[in-house]
């Protein structure tokens, strides 16, 4: 298993209040491999960023598995959690105020992290990085001096700051324009070319239309995945090609360890049916589901 990065297994989340209990996530089963660039997406409520908080370290499952970097989350100490969501894990979230102090310039935000990593060589690993997102220039600049882009950009150099095993976004695009977005999209790229194993929650239908694997979450499960298509692989930078209206990817119905499919309501509304029951049947090795036949009318005697 040296290759997965992370394997959930029948993850359930659920919420309670002193009035209500809300089921966060039903039995969410899900492997990522080490090296994979993944998005997740899914409408609010669905999920999903329960499951990437999870993977952070910031919350705990009801129910299940969870194992990242085959360190399983259900079993760690308080320390043990500490040293994991400061060495395996990087967080990119999409409010820029949970990653930059105001008072630090860019270059000192991004040493912040590495006090206990680094050592004397934390500024030039921090140089780096500024390198890496492209804003050398901005090494002694404050917060109140950068546009939103550029402070998203220094957040994911934060974020990997201590060189972690997976980095995290959580709607990275969520608040920049559309050329900043494509450049946040390019360094992902870059940094999933050199080996970096990333998650992305995004609402952002250009950005998950360029990357190879999307998972959908529906109601707390894995309902479908996208593929990118193999003749846009090597198209990402082209810009004649719309990446909201281009069909890129190949769909997937994701089939649970019970066997069960999730049916896309759009197809289901398409079906037309009374009630929850549908007609399976195997014809020619496949597997065809379809609305009931509705009875014949008894024939006149």
């Amino acid at each position: 298993m040296a290759d997965v990065m992370i394997q959930a297994d029948g993850l359930v989340k659920i919420y309670k209040s002193k009035l209500t209990e809300v089921l966060a996530l039903q039995g969410l089963d899900l492997t990522v491999e080490t090296g994979e660039l993944t998005a997740l997406i899914g409408n609010s409520g669905s999920g999903k960023s329960t499951f990437l908080n999870m993977i952070g370290g910031l919350d705990k499952p009801s129910a299940g598995s969870l194992m990242v970097d085959q360190k399983n989350l259900f079993t760690m100490s308080k320390g043990q959690l500490v040293k994991y969501k400061r060495d395996t894990v990087g967080f990119v979230w999409q409010n820029n105020a949970r990653n930059l102090m105001p008072y630090l310039s860019t270059l000192e935000n991004i040493m912040l992290p590495m006090h206990l990593s680094h050592g004397r060589h934390r500024r030039a690993k921090a140089l780096e990085l500024l390198e890496l997102v492209g804003l050398s220039a901005k090494k002694r600049s404050r917060l109140n001096t950068l546009s939103g882009g550029e402070q998203q950009r220094i957040a994911i150099a934060i974020a990997l700051a201590n060189s972690p095993k997976i980095l995290l976004a959580d709607e990275p695009t969520g608040s920049v324009d559309v050329i900043t977005a494509n450049y946040i999209f390019d360094i992902f790229r870059e940094l999933n070319s050199q080996g970096q194993t990333i998650l992305i929650v995004t609402h952002d239908v250009a950005l998950s239309k360029k990357v190879k694997r999307v998972v959908a979450i529906r109601d707390g499960k894995i309902s479908s995945e996208r593929i990118l298509r193999e003749k846009y692989a090597d198209r990402l930078k082209e810009s004649n090609i719309d990446w909201r209206k281009e069909d890129t990817q190949e769909e997937y119905a994701i089939m649970d360890k019970a066997g069960r499919v999730q049916i896309p309501k759009e197809m289901l509304a398409e079906m037309g049916l009374s009630d929850q029951k549908v007609k399976i049947e195997m014809k020619d090795g496949q597997v065809v589901i379809s609305a009931p036949q509705k009875e014949e009318s008894k024939k006149k005697e």
